[in-house]
């Protein structure tokens, strides 16, 4: 072959891992971002676990003694009246009045919603760590077969793989 040819073939080579590293980036970007929406849905899991608990621990006495909160982590000792009914944000700004055992039920199920979210958030962030592991081989054996054939790494490349 002339030296042509193996420069060209080269070129390729090296557009073509160049292209992989940029898709490999995106799913990074993309994989924090699902991190993100998982960590967002825990969190929202947990304070409606904490919120179900708190109703159900709620005796169906006169008055109950609880801590409210006023912001930035203050709160005060208030008397709670008999709960018969609830206030529920259902989205939108709308709420809406419900009893005690409805709201919990409102709450278990948007639990579930949480879970099926996060089961999803886990196996969009599976396909986008196996998408990565084959474009990180692919590069591999690209880089691989240019040293073995003699061209040696494309330009910029110490034709080490990258651990990750």
């Amino acid at each position: 072959m002339s030296n042509g040819t193996n420069s060209q073939q080269s070129t390729g080579v090296e557009q073509k891992i160049n292209e992989m590293v940029q898709q490999s980036k995106i799913l990074e970007a993309y994989m924090n971002d699902i991190a993100t929406k998982e960590s967002a849905a825990a969190r929202l899991m947990e304070e409606a676990r904490l919120a179900s608990a708190a109703l159900q621990s709620i005796v169906d006495e006169k008055e109950a003694e609880s801590l409210v909160p006023v912001g930035i982590g203050v709160y005060m000792r208030a008397l709670i009246p008999h709960i018969d009914k609830l206030l529920v944000n259902i989205g939108a700004g709308v709420i809406i009045e419900k009893g005690k055992q409805d709201t919990i039920n409102y709450i278990e199920s948007r639990i579930k919603e949480f879970e099926v979210a996060m089961r999803q958030l886990a196996g969009q962030k599976q396909q986008i760590e196996m998408r990565m592991t084959q474009i990180q081989g692919q590069i591999n054996q690209m880089l691989q077969q240019s040293s073995q054939s003699g061209h040696g790494p494309p330009t910029g490349s110490t034709g080490k793989s990258q651990p990750h």
